[in-house]
């Protein structure tokens, strides 16, 4: 790859060596406090992000530690977090010059760069522009219409970020309405975990907290980019590499996270310029290989299994013995797949897989860490399911230092799931819900994210109530669901700055301006506070710092709770206005309805590093159909289930997120990591794929779906960037590919979209004249 160079006007191409943190990431900072016009009031927030007295990060998931650094916060955070207390303003005059078919044409980042939404909208279709509208009139012609649609043609969507007050009264609100129809977040990412772990080892969620790490001897990395996902996790990690811990990643491309690392925070670090090599192993798995790569590991420990001394086993015996179930059926596929079909599904040599067994098989507590890289498949479960097996294999759950550790996307995307965000009428408590609340809670199974954009699409869904998110840009299957999303009767965003969703609006649609978590939330009885769980099931307290955007902002627990009165009077005994009065209101009612999750709430809310929900399978209690951790066996190495092997003009796209970005959110137009700058519409290639296709560097090309089934989809424009990765693969950035995202292309069982392995065909366009 040549040193710099510039593929179009807005697009230059420069090869990024520096580790992950160090300088790059202080400019970054800088940056963005600049951006957001906060230099000195920002630099203050920030101060207090992720403390146990302020207030939990805004972006992603990862754990707060009990004893915080003096800046417990990441490059991605402080984005967020600028990007969120930014000085600039919509207000009603931003409306009055630009109409929404203008603003329709802007990019992401212009949109949101705006500034923060200060005052209620309703869209006016005479004079296409939002027009500000008081609360009362929003609040009661919504209720107005929900009123007068069927309960499950309406559709509750929630974003990861909502606190667990909220998602409880959100969760409320759709059953006293009637309708189980609450998809979120998790639909989009993990819900293939949801799906897997409950089967294999009889939890949702992971097994592993942050004091595992400094208990550890080994980690596996499975498809998650740390460097740009969770980047605070990379002090954990250094920490473990200062103790000799292998780490031994498998990810098709290679992430600056994950390959080496400066401690901006470590001014021996930053003056020297040292950097800690992160993983001792790299695998480039092609994508949808890690089944097959996990089968080879697996095949490869039951050799060495054989040649082991007596009393020197590799495979925990006393384990399986007492805690197993399935490991001869697990052990007879293991061993009836060929190396020839493991290297060439895997893209993976036999040496590679051995090398990681041999390291596996001389530790004793092993976390197997993972992320979307193996959830947004077609057999996501079946792989994560695979993945367990390797960890059973040797005992590694419900042991200090090991188990399996799925990292979440947004701040609360598994806590809103805790308290009851769910299409499942079986996972939430409904006797105690009637017995607190009066709500009868529907026994229909609801629509999850692609189950509704279906109904969308068909038009058995007419109303969509979002609290946070940009569900239109997010979602596949673009060309069928735009047009559809504009004819919906009802559209609601509950959001803090403009996004897609807003301007691809039903015939009656409002922007309802919400205060963001990192500001003071004043109510009748002072100051309030909100909880959130992270990635490892620790509740934590958040407690906003910054002045409000506007004065003409509600919290979210107030909008929902107006939502409510207006829609749902009379359906249940909640005493909407005492639960925003105090939230701790909300806490007790949320320990009642979960005791063996939040007793004692507000006290233990506090706790530094947070109170962690029980997990069952930490203390090796197994609550699976069979009562013991379950080897399961996948039905095949393929994943990629819709591509012939035969295709050879048939690639698997990969959609990647920016370091400029966090999910549909758009910092900016780099992506330093990957020495991409000033442009997303970029195609990453090996060199092999651009040479036997005929196409050069810097070339604009067009991604088309290599399916038939009657929808065109193609997206145009993107140039080719010659990368390392692996043959056959190619990557390109979300959300800009949503629109080659087939709805029925998703994870089989839990209907997460299969993001990271669309199969496509490369063409290049004609040359401008």
């Amino acid at each position: 790859m040549a040193k710099s160079r510039r593929l179009s006007p807005n697009l230059k191409v420069e090869r990024y060596d520096a580790p992950a943190g160090g300088w790059g990431s202080v400019r970054s900072l800088a940056r963005s406090l600049a951006r957001s016009h906060v230099p000195f009031s920002g630099s203050r927030v920030l101060l207090k992000q992720n403390k146990p007295d302020g207030f939990a990060c805004v972006s992603c998931a990862w754990a707060k530690p009990a004893d915080p650094r003096v800046f417990e916060f990441c490059e991605n955070g402080a984005k967020a977090t600028t990007w969120e207390i930014t000085q600039k303003r919509v207000t009603p005059g931003f409306f009055d010059h630009h109409p929404v078919s203008e603003l329709d044409s802007w990019d992401d980042h212009q949109l949101e760069a705006a500034g923060r939404l200060t005052h209620p909208m309703r869209f006016d279709a005479a004079s296409d522009r939002y027009l500000p509208v008081s609360w009362n009139e929003a609040f009661a012609e919504i209720g107005r219409e929900l009123r007068e649609l069927t309960p499950d043609s309406a559709v509750f969507y929630t974003s990861g970020r909502a606190s667990l007050e909220t998602s409880f009264m959100y969760g409320l609100l759709a059953r006293a309405y009637g309708t189980n129809n609450l998809p979120d977040s998790s639909n989009m990412c993990h819900e293939t975990s949801s799906v897997a772990l409950p089967e294999s080892i009889g939890v949702p969620v992971g097994t592993c907290t942050l004091d595992d790490f400094a208990k550890t001897d080994c980690l596996f990395f499975f498809g998650q980019n740390v460097g740009t996902s969770s980047p605070r996790m990379l002090h954990q990690l250094q920490e473990a590499v200062k103790r000799d811990v292998p780490i031994i990643t498998f990810n098709p491309l290679r992430e600056r996270g994950l390959i080496e690392f400066t401690n901006p925070q470590a001014p021996g670090e930053m003056l020297s310029g040292a950097a800690t090599p992160i993983s001792s192993q790299y695998h480039q798995v092609r994508t949808g290989g890690d089944t097959a790569a996990m089968m080879g590991i697996a095949k490869a420990l039951l050799q060495l299994e054989e040649a082991s001394p007596v009393g020197g086993s590799v495979i925990d015996w006393d384990f399986i013995k007492e805690h197993g179930h399935g490991w001869d059926d697990w052990s007879t596929a293991v061993k009836a797949c060929s190396w020839s079909g493991i290297e060439d599904r895997s893209g993976l040599t036999r040496g590679a897989l051995e090398a990681a067994a041999h390291v596996y098989a001389q530790k004793n507590s092993v976390m197997f860490i993972y992320g979307m890289g193996l959830t947004q498949h077609r057999k996501g479960v079946e792989t994560v399911q695979t993945m367990v097996n390797l960890a059973l294999m040797r005992g590694n759950v419900g042991r200090p230092g090991a188990g399996i550790c799925p990292v979440r996307g947004h701040s609360n995307v598994q806590g809103q799931r805790t308290v009851g965000i769910t299409e499942k009428p079986g996972m939430v408590p409904a006797d105690k819900i009637k017995a607190l609340f009066g709500i009868d809670v529907p026994q229909k199974k609801g629509l999850t994210t692609v189950e509704a954009c279906k109904g969308i699409i068909d038009g058995s869904v007419r109303a969509v109530i979002q609290l946070g998110g940009n569900l239109v840009r997010s979602v596949p299957e673009h060309r069928l669901v735009v047009p559809a999303w504009r004819k919906l009767r009802l559209t609601v965003q509950i959001l803090t700055k403009l996004n897609r969703s807003a301007l691809v609006h039903g015939e009656v649609s409002y922007i309802l301006p919400c205060l963001g978590r990192t500001e003071i939330d004043l109510q009748e009885t002072g100051q309030q506070a909100v909880a959130v769980e992270d990635s490892t099931g620790c509740m934590h307290g958040s407690r906003g710092q910054a002045r409000p955007a506007s004065p003409d902002l509600l919290s979210e627990p107030r909008i929902v709770a107006e939502l409510a009165k207006a829609t749902v009077s009379g359906r249940t005994t909640i005493s909407w206005d005492a639960w925003v009065a105090d939230y701790a209101r909300i806490r007790d009612a949320i320990a009642s309805t979960y005791p063996d999750i939040f007793h004692d709430f507000n006290e233990r809310m506090w706790k530094p590093g947070g109170f962690h929900r029980p997990i069952a399978a930490r203390q090796r209690s197994w609550r699976t159909k069979t009562g013991k951790a379950n080897f399961i066996v996948p039905s095949s190495l393929v994943t990629d289930i819709d591509t012939p092997p035969e295709a050879r003009d048939v690639v698997q796209l990969i959609t990647l997120r920016s370091n400029g970005q966090f999910n549909t959110t758009i910092y900016n137009y780099d992506d330093r990591f990957r020495g991409i700058y000033g442009s997303r519409l970029v195609v990453l290639m090996h060199r092999n794929d651009i040479e036997r296709w005929g196409l050069k560097e810097g070339v604009t090309v067009t991604l088309a779906t290599a399916v038939d089934d009657g929808v065109d989809r193609q997206v145009s424009g993107l140039r080719v960037v010659a990368y390392d990765i692996p043959e056959g693969c190619i990557a390109s950035y979300f959300p800009e590919c949503n629109p080659l995202l087939p709805l029925w292309h998703h994870e089989e069982k839990a209907k997460t979209p299969a993001a990271k392995s669309i199969p496509v065909r490369v063409k290049a366009e004609a040359a401008a004249v």
